[in-house]
């Protein structure tokens, strides 16, 4: 019986130690590792293999030798033998030919088959070395050949030369006899040859057979070795590590209370000790995040009161403030000095302002708070809706919106809306000197979302603000040039983000401002919309 038991770690502060349980198991020690059994099996393959590829190695070099001697030697010198049969054939036929016509033309072929001849001796002279009894059979061959052209062919054509008329039929006849005892040693020699591959074709069948049985002796070989391993395998090693994936699946189902048997071979029984750390790390994670769970709950019952009381108990004091400073303005107007009447101006600015900042701080935290279920939106809808709130900013500012033919996403109508909404109020706020012009275009990606881009020729943004404009109170200008509350664009990036897309500024555009952000497209979407 072997218990297990894990220390505190740093910084638990006293934590007592947690224990797996009592594992009763085998001692490790006493077993073979898993690595030494493969290693002894492996040894054991290896020994096999090496004795098969040293052994088959021998035969293939005898293989490989007697198919160079056979195809590069025999054979190839016996083509040469023939092509020299034939130059000694067209040497007697040409020979023939000019003796009974005595004309110098019908000499050539003999001409040809000298050095012919002499070509297909300085190819077999090294083909055939090594090879005695062939070398005896062609010397013989070449002395007959030699002894056939200094005693009747060469004479035979000076006398013509020399007379210029041909040779009578009798001395011809003569000359082919002597040609004939030149085929017989040719002939010998081929025969030689023939002779010489047989045996070598023999000793090549011999070699492949041994290799054959080398290989089927090799296969059989491995696989008793195989077979052993395996059944050696399936008891040591597979056997625990099926009990071991059995519970760890019921741990990973859930039952992380169930203790992980801890036994086998040692790798498996230190996997099994680790299965159960894990378990023991999980329970203490779960507990951990039940209690976030509950904190967060408790978290967001306090944002929920407080977005009440924010929307409801500090908006009614801050209505009648405004509401008191316009009655002084109106009732006094005339009656209070300048300086009067600018106290009441700030009082009455500052009370609109941030009634501003708390209806958007507001909206900003509803932002994937509420559960509301996603509809299918036309974003042309929604963009219409958002030019309709801000129609008198727009005439006012001389603003011209063109937009392309927007598709439709899942997404809840209000924000939708308050999104291009936001976008528009940005880009007519930091509107240049120019008329303004603000340009929606879209387009679907590969990647299945939509590329909305919102574009205007205002006064633009410098690429190093580029990731701080979309902070919540972030401002790039002064509040009295530019009036916000500063979270109309962090309000753009969350609502995007919250339906799964990304919203940034496209540095590269040098017109003015232009933001990018995408939205997936939706399983009814089977057209890219029109761009025009």
């Amino acid at each position: 019986m072997t218990g297990v038991r894990v220390t505190p770690r740093p910084g638990s502060r006293g934590r007592p130690p947690l224990s797996l349980g009592r594992m009763i198991v085998e001692d490790p020690a006493s077993r073979w590792p898993l690595g030494r059994i493969i290693g002894a099996a492996m040894l054991v393959v290896g020994l096999v293999l090496v004795a098969a590829i040293a052994i088959g190695a021998v035969t293939l070099s005898k293989l490989s030798a007697g198919r160079d001697q056979v195809a590069n030697k025999i054979d190839s010198a016996a083509l040469h033998g023939s092509q020299l049969y034939a130059a000694m054939l067209n040497q007697e036929t040409g020979l023939r030919g000019y003796l009974l016509s005595g004309q110098r033309p019908f000499l050539e072929p003999y001409t040809m088959g000298v050095a012919e001849q002499e070509q297909q001796v300085a190819a077999l002279r090294p083909l055939t070395a090594g090879m005695p009894g062939v070398q005896r059979d062609l010397s013989s061959a070449l002395t007959r050949i030699a002894a056939w052209r200094a005693g009747y062919a060469e004479p035979a054509i000076g006398t013509v030369a020399a007379t210029g008329k041909p040779l009578p039929g009798a001395n011809v006849a003569v000359g082919k006899t002597r040609f004939d005892g030149v085929r017989a040693p040719l002939a010998a020699f081929q025969r030689a040859l023939a002779g010489k591959r047989e045996v070598a074709e023999a000793a090549l069948q011999s070699s492949a057979s041994t290799l054959d049985d080398i290989e089927i002796a090799s296969a059989v070989s491995l696989l008793l070795v195989m077979i052993a391993l395996g059944v050696s395998l399936r008891a040591a090693a597979i056997t625990p590590l099926t009990r071991l994936a059995g519970d760890a699946r019921r741990v990973a189902a859930g039952d992380f209370d169930h203790e992980v048997d801890a036994s086998g071979p040692r790798e498996v029984h230190t996997l099994a000790v680790a299965v159960n750390l894990m378990r023991q790390r999980i329970l203490r994670e779960l507990s951990a995040m039940e209690t976030r769970a509950r904190d967060l709950e408790r978290s967001n019952a306090e944002l929920e009161q407080f977005a009440y009381v924010a929307s409801h108990d500090l908006q009614e004091p801050l209505r009648k403030v405004a509401s008191f400073c316009q009655l002084l303005q109106r009732r006094y107007s005339g009656q209070l000095d300048a300086r009067a009447n600018q106290y009441i101006d700030y009082a009455v600015d500052g009370a609109k302002r941030m009634q501003a900042l708390i209806d958007d701080l507001l909206a900003l935290s509803r932002v994937g708070r509420l559960d509301r279920d996603a509809v299918l939106v036309s974003c042309s809808s929604a963009l219409s809706e958002a030019r309709v709130t801000l129609n008198s900013e727009i005439r006012k500012a001389g603003v011209v919106v063109e937009s392309a033919d927007l598709p439709s996403v899942r997404a809840e109508p209000s924000l939708l809306t308050s999104l291009f909404q936001n976008l528009l109020s940005n880009a007519i706020k930091f509107r240049s000197d120019r008329p303004p012009v603000i340009q929606i275009s879209v387009q679907r990606q590969d990647d299945g979302f939509w590329r909305f881009s919102v574009a205007d020729n205002g006064i633009g943004v410098e690429p190093e603000y580029a990731d701080r404009i979309f902070g919540i109170f972030q401002r790039l200008h002064d509040r009295i040039t530019y009036p916000g509350t500063g979270i109309g664009l962090a309000m753009c990036r969350k609502i995007v983000e919250h339906y799964g897309g990304q919203i940034w500024l496209d540095t590269e555009y040098q017109d003015g401002a232009k933001f990018v952000f995408t939205l997936p497209v939706t399983p009814a979407d089977t057209e890219e919309p029109s761009n025009e």
